[in-house]
């Protein structure tokens, strides 16, 4: 004992030592009972028997850890319902559509598969890849065209069956689908737009910060009129998690442009594309909700997406589209196991809606975008949106899609790539 009354140094080394030892002795232990447990009853031999009844507690724990990963294995999977059953549950669907008063509809990754762009939390999502240490790859993402769910989306907001859809997509297929620029809020960004910095900031998700500039939103705040940069190209090229800047500046005030995605671990703080204004606007006069390929482990955490403060009886109704489990689909009034574009199909047919076939000539892209100026041609290298293959720049000529190399713009995976890496780390 130390003069002190405390222990001594050796004391301490010794109750160390001994901590340490049982520890080891207790993790030794857990193995050999998850190695018993691991064996058919008819096979454990009475001394393993005896240790088990021995161990009641780690027999508990480890029982309850591989039901836990059971579960988590279950929601992963891909379910799909029979082809009556689909049919069955889209004519209930038809129903509510045609009896919304205000229809709104979120998408997901899911939607885009279609056109080769990975989701981020399927069998094989960006995400699922990444965390098995797997490289992510992805075709020309200029190669992609909105799907048959995208064109499906703009007739029904034309036919005014949809008042507005919130999308977590950067692919820009929305806006190229011809849903117009009020209709959409963007929540992660899009892929072709660069704006000047602002001084303020929009509603951002679950809170709302002041902004220094109300309309237009998301703008260089030193130019009249106010200017935002579509352009025909992937602007992510040079981007990536916290760092924004696309190299190129404005063309009035000389501000630097950066990029509008929003990756994982970070806040927008941008009015558009984001548009959470007329998010917010529209989920609180919502009575449909409808999800289509979203897993909705994101759009989950923005409340004031799904109106929970009001009395049950007077929150949307929600019908979900996902081959995969939501930590909505307790709360759905309908859950269809499809893929996007099958359910749309029979939706559209079930509603004698034609679905629009997208047109590259009629592209709204293209008479949206601000072309480069003389000098900033070699400020990407990413291929650029033509209408025609006969209308690409010589050497930009694009290779077939099969056979494209992979790019990956900077919004592709870079904050999940992160998450991972601290993740492993911690």
């Amino acid at each position: 004992m130390a003069a002190g009354g405390g222990l001594s140094r050796s004391e301490r080394k010794a109750a160390e030592r001994v901590r340490r030892l049982r520890e080891e002795q207790q993790r030794e232990r857990l193995r050999q009972v998850s190695r018993i447990l691991r064996k058919a009853a008819a096979e454990r031999s009475a001394e393993e028997g005896r240790l088990l009844a021995e161990s009641e507690d780690l027999v508990t724990e480890l029982q309850g850890r591989s039901r836990r990963r059971e579960g988590l294995k279950r929601r992963q999977e891909e379910v799909c319902d029979d082809p009556e059953e689909l049919r069955r549950k889209v004519r209930e669907l038809a129903g509510a559509v045609r009896n919304a008063k205000h229809l709104v509809v979120y998408t997901g990754a899911g939607i885009s598969t279609a056109a080769s762009i990975p989701d981020y939390r399927g069998p094989n999502g960006v995400w699922t890849l990444l965390q098995k240490g797997r490289s992510v790859s992805a075709a020309d993402l200029s190669e992609a065209e909105p799907t048959l769910t995208h064109m499906s989306i703009t007739r029904l907001h034309e036919q005014k069956l949809v008042q507005h859809v919130v999308s977590q997509n950067c692919d820009g297929l929305h806006l190229r689908s011809g849903l117009p620029r009020t209709a959409i809020s963007e929540l992660h960004g899009n892929m072709y737009i660069e704006v000047s910095s602002t001084r303020g900031t929009q509603g951002l998700g679950d809170r709302k910060v002041s902004l220094t500039v109300l309309s237009p939103p998301q703008v260089c705040t030193s130019c009249i009129p106010n200017r935002e940069y579509v352009r025909v190209f992937d602007v992510t090229e040079r981007t990536a998690l916290h760092r924004h800047q696309t190299g190129r500046t404005c063309h009035k005030c000389g501000t630097q442009l950066r990029d509008t995605i929003v990756h994982f671990g970070e806040r927008g703080t941008l009015g558009q594309p984001l548009n959470w204004e007329a998010a917010t606007e529209a989920a609180s006069k919502a009575d449909t909700i409808l999800c289509l390929g979203s897993s909705l482990k994101v759009l989950k955490k923005y409340p004031r997406l799904w109106c929970m403060t009001k009395p049950p009886s007077r929150r949307p109704k929600l019908y979900i589209v996902n081959l995969q489990w939501t930590p909505k689909d307790d709360w759905a009034a309908l859950k269809l196991h499809g893929k996007c574009d099958d359910v749309m199909q029979l939706l559209m047919d079930e509603l004698g809606l034609e679905i629009p076939v997208y047109n590259r000539w009629q592209d709204p892209i293209f008479s949206l975008a601000t072309p480069l100026r003389a000098g900033e041609e070699g400020s990407h290298s990413r291929k650029s949106l033509c209408r025609s293959r006969e209308e690409a720049a010589p050497g930009d000529q694009s290779a077939p899609l099969s056979s494209a190399p992979p790019i990956l713009g900077g919004w592709f995976g870079r904050g999940c790539a992160k998450r991972v890496r601290r993740k492993k780390a911690a």
